[in-house]
């Protein structure tokens, strides 16, 4: 199994207060660099267009970290597809896997924030047909060097090559999905990796949804092995389960009631917070003999997850906390899961 890291390139420090962009990007940085030191599978950056992150260009954060490192797999954790150019997502994409030497790969959704939508001049309304669309159109350049095409949301193009072509053939593209059954059934008719992102309730609640993609994915003619499950969730590993709480909770009950007022979610409190990190709780926290054995446990209650992937910076971590959390999770919690 593989283990990852997602970041979603936070600028709030550990004492709550807000870092300069260049010292956040410096450490975030750091930490990619660090992950690769660790021995970690991957590292993904998300996209978002909102003060408090600063990854509305991943791929640019993702090439800086190229240059960094030598065996990690960088990638999107997602590409908002909805609200971009398949073909500048592409071109970003495949020259990151240029300079990365084989390493680059894509997580495209349609993600869980809507500024993007009014930012780049789409409708919300159009949520579902612009991914549907925008998704056809990269699918069909990630096979085909020259392509003819036409849509509803895009000019059409006619016999036209586009460059640069990655490294990898294909470009690995997975489908980043939350918790709508079109989204698991699509992926699975296209025959894409599924990365799941379960970041509250118990995580085999989400079990009919995987095995929606499984079957679809079996009606189109694609082997198990094509269908790989992967598993976005919030978590942070330290030495002992008490340390973990104690660095995390404050920050993450902070950030969860900041996101809460905008969904209407209820306030963060510890019983709520408890009930995550349970034994059927998404929240991946813990000492790493504990956090390994609830990936475990999650795997198996979805039928077997290929990768895991961890975000970590949503509780108003320190660096050097972050950093020795990586470092766990390459040294103890990933010798933990081999062969699984």
């Amino acid at each position: 199994m593989e283990i990852g890291i997602d970041s979603f390139a936070s600028v709030m420090s550990s004492k709550g207060e807000t870092l300069e962009g260049s010292t956040a990007i410096s450490e975030l940085l750091e930490r990619i660099a660090y992950a690769d030191q660790a021995g970690l599978d991957f590292f993904g950056i998300g996209e978002h267009h909102r003060k408090e992150f600063l990854d509305s260009s991943s791929v640019t954060i993702l090439a800086a970290a190229a240059a960094l490192t030598k065996n990690i797999r960088l990638g999107s954790a997602v590409t908002v597809l909805s609200a971009a150019d398949p073909v500048r997502v592409f071109q970003s994409f495949a020259t990151l896997d240029l300079i990365s030497k084989g390493r680059a790969e894509m997580v495209v959704g349609r993600g869980s924030f809507t500024e993007a939508f009014p930012l780049f001049g789409y409708k919300l309304q159009d949520y579902d047909e612009l991914f549907a669309e925008k998704l056809e159109l990269l699918l069909a350049i990630q096979k085909n060097q020259k392509v003819t095409w036409s849509g509803k949301f895009r000019a059409p193009l006619t016999d036209q090559s586009i460059f640069p072509r990655p490294l990898q053939n294909p470009l690995p593209v997975w489908l980043g999905v939350g918790g709508t059954p079109a989204s698991f059934v699509r992926a699975g008719t296209l025959g894409l990796p599924l990365m799941v992102a379960i970041i509250g309730g118990e995580t085999h609640r989400f079990r009919p949804l995987v095995d929606l993609y499984r079957e679809a994915g079996k009606r189109a003619g694609y082997s198990p092995e094509q269908l790989k499950v992967g598993l976005h969730s919030l978590g942070y590993v330290a030495e002992t389960t008490e340390k973990a709480i104690e660095d995390y909770y404050r920050g993450h009950a902070a950030n969860m009631d900041k996101i809460g007022k905008e969904r209407g979610w209820p306030p963060m409190n510890r019983a709520r917070f408890d009930a995550a990190r349970s034994s059927l709780g998404s929240l991946l926290l813990g000492s790493p003999e504990e956090v390994a054995d609830k990936i475990l446990r999650h795997s198996e209650a979805l039928g077997g997850i290929s990768r895991v992937t961890f975000q970590m910076d949503n509780a108003d971590l320190s660096n050097e906390k972050l950093k020795d959390a990586i470092k766990l999770l390459g040294t103890k919690v990933k010798p933990l899961l081999k062969g699984v």
